[in-house]
C-alpha cells in the first residue's frame, strides 16, 4: 500500500489509478476501524489526518478527470477529519521519486 507525495499531474496512468484504489482502502481501513493493515506504515501515517488524505484524494480526481477517466467513487467529507497537511512520510519525497524512476514507467519525476 502507497500514497504518493508527488503531485497527481506527475504519475503515470499505472500509479496515478493505483494510487487512487488504494487510497480507497486506506480511507475504509481508517474510517470504518478495520482491523487489516491497521499497523501499516501508511495507515499509520495517515491515522488523524483524514482532511489531508480527502485533499489528496480530490486533486488525484481532477488528474483523473484531466486525462479522460470516469470518477464514481467519492469520499465522505463529514469523514475528513483532522489535519489537512500531510508532514510525516514512509519515504522522503527525494526517495520516492528515486522509486519511481527505479520503476522505469512513465511517472515525470
Amino acid at each position: 500500500m502507497r500514497i504518493w507525495d508527488i503531485p497527481p499531474e506527475r504519475l503515470c496512468r499505472q500509479h496515478l489509478l493505483g494510487e487512487h484504489r488504494e487510497l480507497h482502502a486506506l480511507w475504509s481501513i481508517i474510517t470504518n476501524n478495520k482491523k487489516g493493515y491497521v499497523h501499516h506504515p501508511e495507515t499509520m501515517r495517515w491515522r488523524g489526518k483524514l482532511k489531508a488524505l480527502y485533499l489528496r484524494h480530490e486533486v488525484m480526481v481532477e488528474e483523473m478527470k484531466k486525462r479522460g477517466y470516469k470518477h464514481s467513487t467519492p469520499l465522505d467529507p463529514a469523514l475528513a477529519t483532522g489535519n489537512a497537511i500531510q508532514d510525516e512520510f514512509v519515504n522522503s519525497y527525494e526517495e520516492q521519486v528515486r522509486i519511481l524512476n527505479e520503476k522505469g514507467c512513465e511517472c515525470r519525476v
